[in-house]
């Protein structure tokens, strides 16, 4: 049996893309950025707890979007740029 996937943008044409390359390690800042839509706090919660015991040498700030229906804004995506050499976004419901 075959299965069709069908792609509700309408990319006749996918788009191609690279992951980004990847560090050997995690250090200095990561931040956790909550959107927030209902429960991802403790997603978030949650990671920065595993990131105390697993990566103690790490510093976690903590974010929050005003609302999860429009993009940040651009004050609080340049301060997480400044601030962070990675970001995790939580998304959750």
């Amino acid at each position: 049996m075959t299965m069709k996937i069908l792609d509700p943008t309408d990319e006749r044409e996918p788009i191609k893309r690279q992951l980004t390359s990847r560090p050997e390690h995690i250090s200095g800042v990561v931040g956790l950025l909550d959107i927030s839509k209902p429960r991802g706090n403790v997603l978030l919660n949650r990671l920065e707890q595993l990131f105390d015991e697993r990566l103690p040498d790490v510093e976690i700030r903590r974010y929050t979007k005003p609302t999860f229906t429009k993009p940040a804004p651009e004050d609080l995506r340049r301060k997480i740029s400044e601030e962070c050499g990675f970001v995790i976004e939580a998304l959750a419901d």
